[in-house]
């Protein structure tokens, strides 16, 4: 009560007396080292926070709080290999689930091997396939695998590393990661792969996205056409997005239908973007983030199995969602057709009567000429009557 007392009143000296006081009390030692943490915390004083959340959760009964704030300063450090200690230790202590632990392994994980992606291949190649492995939808840990395994001459694990990511939660990243996994092939080669991707969830959202892009790749008309009828649930007005209308503009431009790739880009316009689609930056990196952003990314995954988009919500610019329109000029469907007419020489300026035979249509074809209305004949002017 003393200390609650000094907390209500802003007295910091007399707070941090009462809960020191707490300390001596084995039943009440928890609840004073709390009352610390958040007095340090409330300072700004992390290092302290941290040492008193240290000495809480090494109590023989430590409390989740303490869990927690050593978890979030450690992954605000960026600090990996000391979280994943942390996780191992609050698993055995059954502070956490076990499905939350392997959620925040697998993240970890994926976090470590991006960090040392550049300096230490070997070690980044274990903690991302043993990531990918552990969580499958974890999307980041799939892609980050199958680069490094493309490195070391791998490319066929590379593939089954995807296409089981991709059956457990598809991602834009993992078909653009598949696509490239293979460079010297033919568009049709290449298309003939991806299939190996749609048929591992072949009624998934992105399956249908790819499907379209496949039969790009062949340019078979029918199959693209197919494609777009299959893309059209995903086009009402409430769920179409501009990635969606991007992949219906393309796909009318593989008709050589140019009216409706301008119809799709005008929708574009108006509908909203895909956050999944800001995972990749505009150079093509696929989850290419800071420890601020990895550190979000673990937490949300490990709570809620779901992937947090940090580039979208803070508005940077990801891989353009729309192609780029042709640049020549392409006509548009007329809105007449015209008339055809003979190849007669152009009237001439001293041949008046040449101008009203194109008028009612003698310079036309008798058929043409037929379907026009036949002009009033010219009444002849009366004589005035004589004034009496």
């Amino acid at each position: 009560l003393s200390a609650m007392a000094a907390e209500a009143s802003g007295d910091a000296t007399a707070t941090r007396a009462a809960y020191t006081a707490m300390l001596s009390v084995p039943e009440l030692k928890l609840a004073g080292l709390k009352g610390l943490v958040q007095l340090a915390q409330s300072q700004g004083d992390k290092a302290e926070a941290v040492k008193l959340a240290g000495d809480a959760y090494n109590q023989p009964r430590p409390a989740m709080w303490a869990f927690e704030t050593l978890f979030e300063a450690r992954l605000e450090a960026g600090e990996w290999s000391e979280a994943l200690g942390l996780i191992d230790g609050a698993l055995s202590r059954k502070l956490i689930s076990p499905i939350f632990s392997e959620r925040a392994k697998a993240s970890l994980m994926a976090a470590s091997a991006a960090a040392l992606e550049t300096s230490d291949d070997a070690q980044a190649l274990d903690y991302a396939v043993r990531a990918a492995k552990l969580q499958p939808q974890f999307t980041p840990a799939a892609v980050i695998a199958a680069r490094l395994l493309v490195k070391t001459g791998k490319a066929g694990r590379a593939e089954d590393v995807l296409e089981a990511a991709w059956a457990a939660a598809p991602h834009p990243a993992l078909w653009l990661a598949y696509r490239d996994l293979i460079s010297d092939e033919t568009p049709r080669e290449r298309a003939r792969r991806l299939q190996g991707l749609i048929d591992r969830n072949n009624s998934h959202r992105e399956s249908r996205i790819l499907r379209l892009e496949q039969a790009l790749l062949t340019g078979v008309k029918a199959d693209i056409a197919a494609a777009m009828d299959a893309l059209e649930p995903d086009t009402a007005d409430d769920v179409v997005t501009k990635r969606v209308c991007a992949a219906m503009a393309r796909g009318a431009q593989g008709l050589q239908d140019i009216d409706a790739a301008r119809t799709w880009f005008a929708q574009a316009a108006l509908a909203k973007s895909e956050p999944e689609w800001s995972d990749i930056d505009a150079e093509g990196r696929a989850f290419a983030y800071g420890s601020q952003d990895w550190s979000n990314l673990i937490l949300t995954f490990a709570a809620k199995a779901v992937l947090p988009h940090p580039r979208f919500e803070r508005g940077e610019k990801g891989l353009p969602e729309l192609p780029e329109l042709t640049s020549r000029y392409v006509p548009s469907m007329p809105f007449i057709k015209a008339a055809t007419r003979r190849p007669n020489a152009p009237p001439q300026p001293d041949d008046p009567g040449a101008f009203d035979g194109a008028i009612t249509g003698q310079d036309l074809d008798a058929e043409e000429a037929d379907a026009l209305p036949k002009p009033r004949p010219v009444r002849k002017a009366r004589a005035p009557k004589a004034v009496k």
